[in-house]
């Protein structure tokens, strides 16, 4: 049965006063696949790398916080623009800032141009910025925002089902629209922000060195 989705919209107090989508999942969610049932010994390791990050989330990026339970990120997948499958452990090797967003939500709006700035400047064999769209149906209407805002340095990719939303979401991690999270090497998440962010400002470059630094080789 199809999942039946619920929006609802809350106010986020974030350095001022931001739109926040919160997004409520009805439905049979047996047939999907939770974290828990991917869970790698080796994100325990992340849990502690993540709250080294938590003295780093300052003024922007107060709103970051340490993942407190493992939680393995390789089995988030999408498509790319060509339809090609994709999952995180693709990116396996670097530090990754993946971020769940849609058309329908004005805060992920807001915040792509930052994400393109990020991916234009940091971008590289190290770090990368993985954004994707959970807007259901074709790719036709993000596609159509990337063109409008002129975002051509940020890879498109898509999430039609909102599966990875609503897997993330069953761990308490992905709360509302947008969800943001920095993940290791070893596609393990280090940290969530729940809402809208200023990601090409000083105290996102922070943020993202710790990571980074978290892992130098």
């Amino acid at each position: 049965m199809r999942n039946k989705v619920m929006i609802g919209v809350a106010v986020l107090g974030l350095l001022g006063v931001g739109v926040y989508v919160i997004l409520a999942t009805y439905g049979n969610q047996s047939d999907r696949q939770t974290a828990a049932e991917t869970q790698q010994p080796s994100c325990e390791l992340a849990v502690q790398r993540g709250k080294t990050l938590d003295q780093a989330a300052v003024g922007e990026l107060a709103a970051f916080r340490g993942i407190e339970e493992p939680l393995d990120m390789s089995f988030i997948a999408f498509k790319d623009s060509e339809g090609v499958n994709k999952t995180l452990e693709d990116w396996k090797g670097k530090v990754v800032l993946f971020n769940l967003w849609a058309t329908w939500c004005p805060p992920c709006r807001e915040e792509m141009p930052y994400f393109e700035e990020l991916q234009k400047t940091r971008a590289g064999d190290r770090f990368d910025v993985v954004a994707v769209s959970i807007d259901l149906g074709s790719a036709e209407k993000p596609k159509a925002f990337y063109e409008q805002v002129g975002l051509t340095a940020l890879p498109f990719y898509q999430d039609s089902t909102m599966e990875a939303f609503q897997q993330l979401r069953e761990k308490g991690v992905a709360l509302g629209m947008p969800t943001t999270l920095i993940v290791d090497e070893n596609s393990c998440a280090l940290g969530v922000l729940n809402g809208p962010a200023h990601w090409a400002s000083d105290d996102a470059l922070t943020l993202i060195d710790a990571a980074l630094a978290l892992n130098p080789g």
